[in-house]
């Protein structure tokens, strides 16, 4: 069965002030994969991502989202977006953890739609599957930056997005939390097919997750299988990146996503 493409990128390219920022990226994300995008900084993957989700428009190329021109696309809900910045979340900001994931609601339901029963089960259901239920009635400053993150990603979640993207998301996370992290992000995308798009310089501690890798500077450079990009040589990657990159290692670990 053929999967249905549910973002698409062709021969897009971008311009800040004529100095050309993305340059002819033709990409495409399927249902179900678990995508890593590779890049240095300065080699664009912010704008593409904001090229995604409609905050920029390209200056040539098209962006479909779901088979629909993204300027044309109604349901920003169905993409769910966890920033980077999560991590480095105020922790004296005064809201429960359930007041903070039902604001992922508001894309959904709209700004002013009353509270409901519905959507305390919306919550719920969201905590349930990142293992975070039990803090439902703490206050998100008192948790962990693991703990807070999973709680951005259930916010992300409980309007039920068909794909989810992640902007280095584990900037600041211990290992041991970077760790559990990734096993929950297998879980979503082999459990729940749940689509990933994940954008991480870990490379190596993602690499027994992922399904798929893109090496992004300026233009795509590779867009394949993860085995695939395990076979590219070093001089390969030295040469789209100017700089020495660490591979993808093979982890031998049991998965008990």
């Amino acid at each position: 069965m053929t999967k249905q493409p549910l973002i698409e990128l062709q021969e897009v390219s971008f311009q800040y002030d004529y100095t050309n920022v993305l340059d002819n990226i033709t990409l495409e994300i399927n249902e179900g994969d678990f995508l890593a995008l590779l890049g240095p900084n300065g080699s664009g993957k912010s704008t593409m991502l904001k090229l995604i989700l409609g905050l920029l428009k390209p200056s040539s190329g098209k962006v479909k989202l779901f088979g629909q021109d993204a300027s044309k696309f109604n349901h920003r809900e169905w993409i769910g977006y966890v920033s980077q910045k999560s991590n480095s979340f105020n922790s004296g900001f005064p809201a429960t953890v359930k007041e903070v994931v039902a604001s992922g609601l508001t894309k959904k339901m709209g700004l002013f739609t009353r509270k409901n029963k519905n959507q305390d089960k919306l919550v719920l259901e969201a905590l349930q599957s990142v293992g975070m239920d039990d803090f439902i009635e703490r206050n998100i400053g008192e948790l962990s930056g693991g703990q807070q993150q999973r709680v951005f990603i259930a916010r992300a979640l409980v309007a039920d997005p068909k794909i989810l993207i992640l902007d280095e998301p584990t900037v600041g996370i211990d290992y041991e939390n970077v760790q559990s992290f990734y096993s929950l992000m297998a879980h979503l995308n082999k459990r729940h097919n749940m689509t990933l798009l994940l954008v991480t310089h870990d490379v190596d501690i993602v690499s027994s997750k992922i399904s798929h890798v893109a090496c992004l500077n300026k233009t795509i450079h590779f867009h394949g299988f993860k085995s695939d990009y395990m076979n590219l040589t070093k001089d390969q990657l030295n040469e789209w990146y100017g700089y020495s990159v660490r591979k993808i290692h093979q982890h031998h670990e049991v998965d008990h996503a």
